[in-house]
Formats: C-alpha cells, sequence, structure tokens
C-alpha cells in the first residue's frame, strides 16, 4: 500500500499535487531545484511565486535532494518536459529501487518526438510507470475544487493502485490503457490553446473560438491516432476535457501567451515576463515536425507554428485558414 509520495518539481502543478495527495498519504515530499522555494515550504507552509494565499498541509516537505526518493515508493515527474531526461537520468543514477511507482505528469513532447513517458521508461525500464493527465489547472486543484482526471497505465493492478492514490473527494479519478493518447492530447491542446489566446487577443468573438476549439479537436484526434492514440481517448478528459479548459481559462500559460501576441507583443518578451513555463511554445515545433512525418492535414496547428517561428501576423495567419479549399466537416 502506497502512503508516501516524492514530487519531483515544486512549481504549481507540483505544489498542486502535493496538496492533493496529503489528502490521502501520511508524507509528500517536493523535491525541488530552489533552495529559497524549499526553505518557504519547509519554514511557512507555502510556496507564494506559485500558487500564492495557500497554506499547505504540514505532511508536506520539501527538499532539493533527489537521493530522498529512494524512501518514497511513488514518485511523480512534474518537472518542465525540457527537463524530464536530465531528470530521469539523475534518478537513475541514485540506484533507485525497482519497485518503485513513477507517474509522468507534465504536458509535452520533445524536440525528438519522444512522450515524457518514453523518455522516462527509455532511463528506468524496470519501474512501474504510469501517466495522469486531464483538466487539472494547478490553482484550483490546490484549493479543493471539483476536478476530474485519467491515470493511464498497461497493468490495469497499477492503475487501480493509483487510483485509489490519488481519489478525493473533490477528485474523481478514471483509468485507462491508452498512455500514448492520454499523453498526445495533453501535449497537442497546449498549442491550440496558444490558438484560442490568438484569436482573443485579436478581437475575435465567441463564434470564432468555438470553430478553433472545435476543429482542433478534430485535429487533435486526426494526428493522435495517426501517432498511437485511441480515438476514444481524445473525446475523453485527456483530450476534449482539457482542451476546454485550457482554452477558455485565464489560468492557463498557453492562452496567455496567445493573447498576448494576439495583441502584438512579441514573444521572446512574453515568455521572459511569464516567469513559468508556456509548454505549448516548445510543443508547437516538435508536434508540427511529428505531424509533417505523418502526413496528416494539420492547419491549426501549421499557423500556430507559423506565427511563433517564422514571424507571419495573427491576421494573414487567419486569412489563410479562412480561405482555404472547402471541404465536408468530416474529412
Amino acid at each position: 500500500m502506497i502512503t508516501r509520495a516524492a514530487i519531483l518539481g515544486s512549481g504549481s502543478w507540483g505544489t498542486a499535487l502535493a496538496c492533493l495527495l496529503a489528502h490521502r498519504l501520511d508524507e509528500v515530499c517536493l523535491i525541488g531545484r530552489n533552495q529559497k522555494t524549499v526553505d518557504e515550504i519547509n519554514q511557512h507552509h507555502s510556496n507564494g511565486h506559485y500558487i500564492p494565499n495557500l497554506s499547505l498541509d504540514t505532511k508536506i516537505t520539501a527538499s532539493t535532494d533527489i537521493e530522498r526518493c529512494k524512501d518514497f515508493p511513488l514518485v511523480l515527474f512534474v518537472v518542465p518536459t525540457a527537463a524530464t531526461e536530465a531528470t530521469a537520468i539523475q534518478l537513475a543514477s541514485i540506484g533507485l529501487p525497482a519497485n518503485t511507482v513513477l507517474v509522468s505528469c507534465a504536458k509535452g513532447i520533445s524536440p525528438d518526438g519522444e512522450r515524457m513517458s518514453q523518455i522516462i521508461h527509455r532511463h528506468l525500464p524496470d519501474n512501474p510507470l504510469a501517466v495522469l493527465s486531464g483538466p487539472n489547472h494547478a490553482e484550483e486543484v490546490s484549493r479543493n475544487l471539483a476536478t476530474c482526471a485519467v491515470i493511464g497505465a498497461k497493468d490495469k493492478e497499477l492503475g487501480e493502485q493509483l487510483q485509489a492514490v490519488f481519489t478525493a473527494p473533490f477528485f474523481r479519478c478514471y483509468t485507462s490503457d491508452d498512455i500514448a493518447g492520454i499523453e498526445l492530447g495533453g501535449a497537442i491542446k497546449n498549442i491550440f490553446s496558444i490558438a484560442a489566446g490568438i484569436a482573443d487577443g485579436i478581437g475575435l468573438g465567441d463564434n470564432a473560438i468555438a470553430a478553433l476549439v472545435t476543429r482542433g479537436l478534430a485535429e487533435m484526434a486526426r494526428l493522435g491516432v495517426a501517432l498511437g492514440g485511441q480515438m476514444e481517448t481524445f473525446i475523453g478528459l485527456s483530450g476534449v476535457g482539457d482542451l476546454m479548459a485550457t482554452c477558455y481559462s485565464p489560468h492557463s500559460r498557453n492562452n496567455r501567451v496567445g493573447k498576448a501576441l494576439g495583441k502584438g507583443g512579441s514573444l521572446d518578451d512574453i515568455v521572459a515576463n511569464l516567469g513559468m513555463v508556456a509548454e505549448g511554445v516548445p510543443n508547437t515545433k516538435s508536434i508540427y515536425d511529428l505531424g509533417h512525418k505523418t502526413g496528416v492535414r494539420i492547419p491549426l496547428i501549421d499557423a500556430v507554428y507559423q506565427i511563433l517561428y517564422q514571424k507571419k501576423s495573427a491576421a494573414e495567419a487567419l486569412q489563410e485558414l479562412l480561405t482555404r479549399d472547402a471541404r465536408p466537416e468530416t474529412e
């Protein structure tokens, strides 16, 4: 029985997951790199930079020592996707027990097109591995607002074990064996969140954003199935659920990036001022490359890629989207 957990990453999502797990577990340790953040968590039971005005349960502690993970039966990866490989290498080097359960909670794709669970498994092949995803804003989970999520695991028993660990009165978990689909949905939706933010920033109305989200879902499903996911997953929590949350919520970093771009801001300045990682920016390039390798039609991803990396104006990209050849909705 799992009664203790370590969380790699002491940002907003790592902190929110610590708050969630503190409802069920005896101890939760956040492993971070910033000594100031670690000290604040241990001394003041808060993490004000990432989630202001939140009091943390005293079961939650923090450390900068990754070797502490050896003492916990459950380890969550909640570092930015760009840091996943280095973290997995470091974790493998400390002699982590082979029965330690690993859960990937980040939403992204590597520049080489690998999903986060694939990277983790490559370095820690003997450890049980699962993923967690869904429409889960850290600001709401940390404050016990009603939330649903999906746990992906190939092993049914592992999925059910983790379902029991993560379930709380306000947090309902479902299980699935479609790890690829869950991770792809969580990564691809970041791009459409940027697109929705751009549409809002340039002053388009609800009609346009609703159309963008709907067509984004169709594009996500086409590409996700081509990359190994199951269609049913993309109409579930980690697909359409996460897509809606991130395209309409002010909590979404990717949406904030898009809105600032739509208002004429510079991408470099926007990212620098955000103070946190917006996974959709690097994800756009990774998923754009993946999409073109599969030959799947991805006009919205193409448009966001052109805005971010080819300096195309939002207005020009929109005009090209609207004037494409007409086609049946189901294609």
